[in-house]
């Protein structure tokens, strides 16, 4: 855990939540694949007939995962290329490699024979391209930017040779819409943890809050006090809420996108850095109202919270602009009305919903997580059919009165 929180920047409650994440993806997959791969699955068909469907592995699954996960999803990704009968080469994100080495290390020490998984630490352009190059490498497992997914997709489609399966999980313009029915106190504090949690480096965090008219003056305030109470400094502290960015190249992208906010729309609060906190990479979450997504050309991966007001009459017009975001990741909804509920559900095509709750994920063991558009190419991680997009099917029909007869015919049943 310690090297969750010196290398990742994690605060305590979040690096232990990652190991659990990690330790729920091994034991998830190993039940999947002695369900699924365990023996071929027989068809159904016609008396005289034995027809069945077995899933092999590919080959060499290249696992190409970030560093704001470091540990949980880097193991997550090894660990179902392995259920489905593949070796793995693991490139883990440069930021964060010896958090990705003692993984390998406890894989191997666990029994993971040694010529089927392999740790390539280094940068994209030295280990991934070449990687993603290779015509030896039978699938391709990423998570991290859109842009970078879309860099792997052209590169897969040039290579000579079979097409092989990218799976990719990419990032979200999140939004999280509340309604004039909602409880401003569960808001804020699901707002809090959604927007916040992490320093805002989770895929899933939230970017943008729409805020209904009629409670917007009432909640933004009790927002700002809420903010002005979050503890910044050093992860390893348990009373710390929020920790450092990534790196002083992720610090200066969220200053000046903070710097053109304040600029161009009204700043609601900004949280103080504490003198301890000047020799790190730390960033003040703060939150800004705008008057429409239009303004973010994309992602803002940091605690930077977009606030956007509606009026009663304008909830389609909110959900037709969060639809040409192109992003279908994760979508919150705080509302006791079950007819807005199901009309925003209805509309909007988002990989992960979350209904009166905050975004950041499941509250115990794994949940499926994977987006939709821009957001990736499912299947979900940690779902039931993930295991199936790392492997091959292959079927066998076998016309069984070519033996000479088969008791079957005499009933004239299917078989089952």
């Amino acid at each position: 855990m310690a090297l969750i929180i010196r290398e990742g920047g994690r605060t305590i409650p979040a690096a232990l939540s990652e190991i659990r994440e990690a330790v729920d993806y091994l034991r998830y997959y190993a039940v999947r694949a002695r369900a699924d791969f365990a023996s071929p699955e027989r068809l159904p068909g016609p008396a005289g007939e034995r027809n069945e469907i077995v899933l092999h592995g590919r080959g060499v699954f290249a696992c190409i995962s970030p560093w704001n996960f470091p540990l949980a999803i880097f193991t997550g990704q090894i660990a179902a290329a392995l259920a489905g009968g593949n070796a793995v080469v693991a490139k883990p994100a440069e930021q964060t490699p010896l958090i990705a080495t003692a993984a390998v290390r406890l894989l191997l020490e666990a029994g993971i024979p040694s010529d089927v998984l392999h740790l390539l630490p280094g940068t994209g352009e030295a280990v991934g391209a070449p990687l993603v190059a290779d015509p030896r490498i039978a699938g391709i497992a990423f998570t991290g930017s859109t842009d970078t997914a879309r860099r792997i997709n052209l590169e897969l489609a040039r290579r000579a040779g079979p097409i092989v399966p990218f799976i990719a999980e990419t990032g979200g313009q999140n939004a999280m819409i509340v309604d004039s029915s909602a409880l401003a106190e569960q808001v804020v504090s699901d707002v809090l943890t959604s927007a916040f949690d992490s320093a805002g480096q989770r895929c899933s965090a939230t970017r943008l809050l729409y805020v209904q008219a009629d409670i917007a003056n009432h909640l933004l305030a009790m927002l700002a006090g809420a903010m002005e109470e979050l503890a910044i400094g050093d992860p390893a502290m348990i009373a710390t809420d929020i920790g450092p960015v990534i790196d002083a190249a992720a610090r200066e992208a969220l200053e000046a996108h903070a710097a053109g906010m304040e600029r161009e729309c009204r700043l609601i609060y900004r949280c103080v850095l504490p003198a301890d906190t000047e020799h790190g990479t730390f960033f003040p979450p703060q939150a800004f109202e705008i008057d429409s997504a239009k303004r973010l050309s994309g992602e803002v991966f940091g605690p930077i919270l977009h606030i956007v007001r509606w009026h009663a009459d304008q909830l389609d017009a909110v959900l037709d602009e969060i639809t040409a975001t192109g992003y279908g990741l994760t979508l919150g909804i705080h509302s006791r009305i079950d007819e807005t509920v199901h009309h925003i559900l209805g509309r909007l095509h988002i990989g992960n919903n979350y209904v009166n709750r905050s975004m950041i994920g499941a509250v115990v063991g794994v949940q499926p997580f994977g987006g939709e558009g821009l957001s990736g190419t499912g299947p979900k991680a940690g779902g039931p059919r993930y295991l199936h997009r790392f492997a091959t099917e292959r079927t066998l029909s076998i016309d069984t009165t070519a033996a000479g007869g088969n008791a079957s015919l005499l009933s004239l049943q299917e078989e089952s």
